[in-house]
């Protein structure tokens, strides 16, 4: 006789405050699509702009409408001791008095969150601190990996080639907009790109082509984050992306390549124009694409990421030179997106790369529970 093993639940968390909420639902949508019910139960969080966590019926269906009065807030407190999440149902009662709380057993937390306070180390702390099993790359990886900037530091100390560029600060452009403008020009010939440090999906990058490009662009980078890069253009680059899977062993999938139908592959060009092409596999040489996926799996290693990642180079069409741009702990994630959609070229389908990845989160935290938090003395 075949005993039915309970279920396994998931906390699918969703929205966020950033510029990329809107991208995170329908890469939720998604993702939700193909989970095994069969094995795993879910819990739908939403994460609203002002950061208030949400769940309750087709909460996800909610945040897409902007509906979301009618649901109850949850809490995920930082305390082992205290597993699991709480549901605040009747938040105030007619005599102001708190309403009944609910707590709900998690597995495993898949958090579909991209840029600020979901993709950088913030929620992923969080999750750290609650002592369980989540999707996706730990604290340093996630911060790492999402600060521009300082992944760039981190990959000329690895020796990888990446394009040249600059860090300036938010409070220097409102002090001193002229020479920002100085030195973003010493960087390099025009076009120079101006970017949020710490933004994905192409938000809020401007392509600059004169002084009065840069101005823009670094007022509008600013609106963002208070780390802004600069970096050096490539005249009409090819844009190589690799995806990578895995733990300690990591996986690359074959390479695929992003012919934007813009100028650059601006956030229009990603989600809201079909005149953009995906072409997989790359156009590359042997040489050429075993070159992209052993620097993937370096740069994804170098940062101590975990899960999935998205890792975009830059090809210098004159030179051949291949420059890393970027790496993403949580690409995007619609079925149409480039992560998983290489995994497939690569004889993975989506539901089975969403069951993998929940694995490696089990993986994880069994690694991560063997490391002891109490000195231990010498007898």
């Amino acid at each position: 006789m075949t005993i039915n093993q309970p279920k396994r639940i998931i906390a699918v968390l969703f929205g966020g405050r950033s510029g990329e909420h809107e991208v995170s639902l329908m890469s939720a949508r998604s993702v939700l699509s193909v989970i095994d019910h069969s094995q795993y139960s879910v819990v739908e969080i939403g994460i609203t702009h002002e950061g208030a966590w949400l769940t309750g019926q087709n909460t996800l269906a909610a945040f897409e409408k902007g509906l979301t009065e009618d649901l109850h807030p949850v809490n995920l407190l930082p305390d082992p001791s205290r597993p699991g999440l709480t549901i605040v149902k009747n938040f105030v009662s007619e005599n102001n008095l708190p309403g009944k709380e609910i707590s709900i057993p998690v597995d495993v937390y898949f958090p579909i969150l991209h840029g600020t306070n979901g993709e950088d180390g913030t929620v992923q702390g969080l999750l750290e601190m609650a002592d369980v099993a989540y999707v996706g790359a730990g604290v340093i990886g996630s911060a790492v990996g999402m600060d521009k900037g300082l992944f760039k530091d981190v990959m000329i100390a690895n020796n990888i080639p990446v394009v040249k560029s600059i860090v300036v600060l938010r409070s220097e452009i409102k002090g001193n907009l002229e020479q920002v403008i100085r030195r973003a020009e010493e960087t390099g010939p025009y076009p120079l790109f101006i970017k949020p440090a710490n933004l994905g999906s192409s938000v809020g990058i401007t392509k600059c082509r004169s002084r009065s490009d840069i101005a823009e662009g670094l007022l509008e980078a600013a609106a963002y984050d208070r780390r802004i890069l600069i970096e050096r253009g490539i005249p009409n680059p090819r844009e190589i992306e690799i995806s990578v899977l895995g733990n300690d062993n990591p996986l690359a999938s074959i390479p695929g390549e992003i012919i934007p139908g813009a100028d650059f592959y601006s956030y229009e060009a990603k989600y809201l124009s079909s005149s953009s092409e995906i072409r997989i596999p790359a156009k590359l040489s042997d040489a050429q694409s075993a070159q992209v996926k052993a620097l993937a799996l370096r740069a994804f290693k170098a940062i101590d990421c975990c899960g999935m990642a998205r890792v975009d180079f830059l090809l210098d069409p004159q030179t051949e030179e291949i420059f890393l741009s970027e790496i993403n702990t949580i690409p995007g994630f619609t079925k149409i997106s480039m992560y998983p959609k290489l995994w497939e070229a690569s004889g993975m389908s989506y539901s089975s790369l969403v069951n993998q990845l929940l694995e490696l989160a089990f993986e994880r935290k069994a690694d991560r529970d063997q490391s002891s938090h109490e000195f231990r003395r010498e007898q």
